[in-house]
This record gives structure tokens, C-alpha cells and sequence, in this order.
């Protein structure tokens, strides 16, 4: 496969299955069972960050301390557009973590004022550039690419379960809410081939976008999923959560041993 081949198949696979597993979860599964979907979520961020993005990143540089002002700049960047609820919108678990006295119903997202075009303007913007940092992550390396687009997929599956119950919440329709979402996905694709075209004739552009690929990855998992599983301490919600971030880094140690070797 070409590695444009390689971008339009990660990206799409990756939009058309977070929704349809998002839709599918969020219309059947028990509320209970989302906190599980995001520990696994978490595991594979913190797998990709470390595991595979950072080690090329600091390798392709042209310097450590470059790189590493680059993670800053993109973490401090992304909590300024979380601010302004153009990066991170508000998800379901998320709203309530950050408001302990907020009660625990669906609703409480909706009533801060999330509408649901709100949440697909958001959702546009944040798909778009996973597909820019899907490219540059594919136009590094193959294997990088391919274990960074499995790291996006699984933190978009909550994602889009916390879109999905706002969206139905705000007045949608079960069909127009998948509709949406899906349309809304498309934007991975556009930015991935885009990025493609302009990052192989600007290639210094793959070392800062892999530095802000894991600046986003680590403030995902550390700022927004990571505060959700502290709302339920007690051991046994404890033990299952370690459990599953282990299984997400280890499924992104798999994947990239797998890769590497047929590469």
C-alpha cells in the first residue's frame, strides 16, 4: 500500500468505526460500562505518547529541547481551546468530573449550554486534525502511523459515546445523531489527505505536528479521561481500571511489534 493509501484507509476506517461503535454503545450499553471504554482509552494514549510517538519524534528532531518547548506549547494550546470549546468539548463524564457538586444525569452537559451544533462544530474541528496528525504520523513511518491512528480510535469511541448521548439529549433524532456524527467524521479524511499533499513538499513540518500529536495525546488522557475514572476510588473500580490501561498499552506494544515486523 502507498502511504496515501495508508492515510485514507486509517482515517476513514477510523471516522466510520468510532461513530458506529460510539452509536451502537451509547444506544445499548449500561452507563455503568463506559468508564471501561475509557480506561482502555487512556492505556492506548499513554502506550502511543510513549511508546511510539515520542521515541521518533525526539529521534527526527533537530533537537531535544526543540521538541520538547513543541509538547509545552501544544499542551499549553490545547487547554486554551478546551477553554474556548473548540478542541475538547464537554463530554458527559468529563462535565460531571469537573463539577462535584453538578448531579450526576446526562443532561448536565446539555444544561451548560453544549448545544448539539456546538458539539459538531467542536467534533469537525477536532476529527480534522486528527487527520493532519494521522498523516504526518504515517508520512514518518508506517508503523508509527499505524499504532498513532489506533491510539485516535480508541479515545474517539468515548468521544463520540459522550457526542452521541448529547446530541440525543439536545433534541436528535437516534438516525439524524449517527447522521451527523458520520458526516462530521468525514473531516479526519479531508485533513489526512490535505496534510499529506502539503507535508511531503514542507517535510519540516512532521517533527513539530508529532510533538503536538503526543502533546495531544497526553492532554486527552491526563486532562479529560483520566479525572472521569477518579470519580469511582474504591478498589475494586480501581483494580479494573489499572487492568485495562495496561491492556491499552499493551495492545499499542503489540500492534507495533506486529507492524514493525511485517514492515
Amino acid at each position: 500500500m502507498t502511504t496515501l493509501s495508508w492515510i485514507i484507509a486509517a482515517t476513514l476506517l477510523g471516522g466510520v468505526l468510532s461513530v458506529l461503535a460510539a452509536s451502537v454503545f451509547a444506544a445499548y450499553a449500561k452507563p455503568a460500562q463506559i468508564p471501561m471504554l475509557i480506561s482502555y482509552a487512556v492505556g492506548a494514549l499513554l502506550g502511543a505518547v510513549f511508546i511510539e510517538v515520542l521515541p521518533h519524534a525526539f529521534e527526527i528532531a533537530s533537537s531535544a529541547q526543540s521538541m520538547a518547548a513543541m509538547i509545552l506549547a501544544g499542551i499549553l494550546l490545547f487547554f486554551v481551546l478546551e477553554k474556548l470549546v473548540l478542541w475538547r468539548h464537554c463530554h458527559v463524564e468529563e462535565c460531571e468530573a469537573h463539577d462535584p457538586h453538578a448531579p450526576a444525569t446526562p443532561d448536565h452537559g446539555h444544561d451548560h449550554g453544549r448545544s448539539g451544533l456546538m458539539i459538531l462544530i467542536g467534533d469537525t474541528f477536532h476529527n480534522f486534525v486528527d487527520g493532519i496528525l494521522v498523516a504526518a504520523a504515517f508520512l514518518a513511518n508506517t508503523e508509527l502511523g499505524v499504532v498513532t491512528a489506533l491510539a485516535i480510535i480508541a479515545h474517539e469511541i468515548p468521544q463520540e459515546v459522550g457526542d452521541f448521548l448529547i446530541l440525543l439529549h439536545s433534541g436528535y433524532t437516534k438516525r439524524m445523531a449517527l447522521l451527523l456524527n458520520m458526516l462530521s467524521s468525514v473531516a479526519m479524511v479531508v485533513g489526512g489527505v490535505l496534510a499529506y499533499f502539503t507535508l511531503q513538499t514542507v517535510e519540516q513540518w512532521i517533527p513539530p505536528l508529532l510533538g503536538l500529536a503526543a502533546a495531544s495525546m497526553l492532554y486527552v488522557a491526563v486532562a479529560d479521561l483520566i479525572p472521569g475514572l477518579h470519580r469511582r476510588p474504591e478498589l475494586a473500580a480501581t483494580a479494573q481500571q489499572v487492568f485495562l490501561i495496561g491492556l491499552g498499552i499493551a495492545t499499542i506494544w503489540l500492534v507495533g511489534q506486529v507492524v514493525h515486523a511485517h514492515a
